[in-house]
């Protein structure tokens, strides 16, 4: 199959052309969510392009923009994100859902084509023995194709893929060094100035930046992460060691999307609904990311593992330094403040607590552990260990976590706000 949205003469030579992925089982015999279906084939894509976490991070919310944009251009029931709903009123939904999550898939991953393709004819075959329509289906089809195309393009013209701007080292205690696993200029410093997907600007929400080197704060956390995130501690459990694997070695779209993916199955969500959830998640991801990213290049903060190496240049009488201190983790390569995962986390669980209640039950698996998991039930206790986490890998002191824990949560309420907005009422949606 080509990049084109086959014609309604071509829709059975797709479902017999096209081989379908070994273990997949059709409608006759499995009742999915479409939308569901095609944000693992997401998650999936990502994974074998090995996309680093703040990339997929972003391209997640491409995808599910591009998928509510379709779903909701045909029901109208609530505000675009980018592309104004303009489907013909008897178009799938279901269609418009696959092509554009495939469509959007396949110009961002084009070697995976093969297994787009094959996911792709998966859906078609679901959804000629639900709907039996196939005028319908050619209709939401050709429409998912347009709205992916359109977000695609306004995606690609965000920044995020413009060279990164010029860094100068600086040479005062706190600011960035090279970390080992590394070299160079900090990564990812393009996510400073990348337009975000519903907020003002990156600066839109700000910090006020970490303690002073010669607080009392700072040596607190300091010693903390000090103590449990270095390779050689004697405090820290195999337990708390397990914990920041977990959530290290997995990007965190991928866990808090499987996380919504179930509550929304378990809820029984809806097409439309689903998009909605899912758009809303990764869209606070995303924008949550891009506002930490701004705080990191502002505040430019040195890693535990060059302050603690260093320490004896920070001016305080509670810290000391150690030269052969290392995290437990390779540290990533980038400034510290603020904790990025702690941020984008606190985005995704603000949403999914209000959307299913802040007491909900939930299970978290990780791609990088797998058969482990982590339970809670509450929102605001898997974000607490996310911050534990961070800090036991080595990477992260406390303050940092807790800035972007606020950060992340005023950013989903944001974005909660600004988009995706109730306009009928009329329904459910479809």
């Amino acid at each position: 199959m080509n990049n084109r949205i086959p014609a309604l003469a071509g829709l059975v030579a797709v479902l017999v052309t096209v081989a379908l992925p070994s273990g997949v089982t059709t409608a006759t015999t499995t009742h999915t969510n479409v939308v569901i279906d095609w944000n693992r084939t997401m998650l999936s894509t990502f994974f074998a392009a090995n996309v680093p976490p703040p990339a997929a991070n972003r391209l997640g919310a491409i995808v599910q923009s591009s998928v509510f944009d379709a779903v909701n251009g045909i029901d109208r029931a609530y505000t675009a994100i980018h592309v104004q709903p303009a489907a013909p009123p008897d178009a799938s939904a279901k269609a418009a859902a696959a092509n554009a999550a495939y469509t959007t898939l396949l110009a961002l991953f084009p070697a995976q084509k093969p297994a787009l393709d094959g996911a792709l004819a998966t859906s078609l075959r679901r959804m000629q023995d639900d709907e039996g329509d196939s005028g319908s289906i050619s209709q939401g089809l050709a429409w998912g194709k347009t709205v992916a195309d359109q977000i695609v393009a306004w995606r690609a013209a965000d920044g995020f893929s413009a060279p990164a701007p010029p860094y100068a080292f600086g040479t005062a205690p706190g600011q960035w060094q090279p970390t080992p696993g590394g070299s160079g200029a900090p990564k990812f410093r393009q996510l400073a100035t990348t337009t975000p997907f519903a907020l003002t600007s990156p600066s839109q929400f700000t910090l006020a930046g970490p303690p002073a080197l010669d607080s009392a704060r700072y040596a607190a956390a300091f010693n903390e992460v000090k103590a449990l995130g270095g390779q050689a501690s004697s405090v820290r459990t195999s337990d708390q060691t397990q914990t920041a694997k977990f959530w290290q070695l997995d990007t965190p779209v991928a866990m808090w999307d499987r996380v919504a993916d179930s509550l929304a199955l378990e809820h029984h969500l809806n097409v439309l609904k689903s998009a909605r959830l899912l758009a809303l998640v990764n869209v606070s991801i995303a924008d949550s990311l891009i506002a930490v990213f701004y705080a990191k290049n502002v505040f430019n903060t040195w890693r535990p593992a060059t302050a603690i190496a260093h320490a004896d240049l920070d001016g305080n009488p509670d810290t000391s330094p150690d030269s052969t201190w290392l995290p437990v983790l390779v540290t990533p390569y980038f400034q510290e403040y603020p904790s990025a995962h702690s941020g984008v986390s606190s985005a995704a669980a603000s949403i999914l607590a209000s959307t299913f209640g802040e007491t909900s039950e939930f299970t978290v698996t990780s791609d990088g552990l797998p058969g482990m998991t982590r339970s809670f039930t509450s929102f605001a206790d898997a974000v607490g260990q996310v911050a534990d986490a961070r800090v036991w890998a080595g990477f992260h002191y406390r303050f940092s976590c807790d800035d972007a824990t606020q950060l992340g949560g005023e950013v989903a309420a944001y974005v909660e706000a600004a988009l995706m907005r109730r306009v009928r009422n009329d329904g459910e949606g479809k």
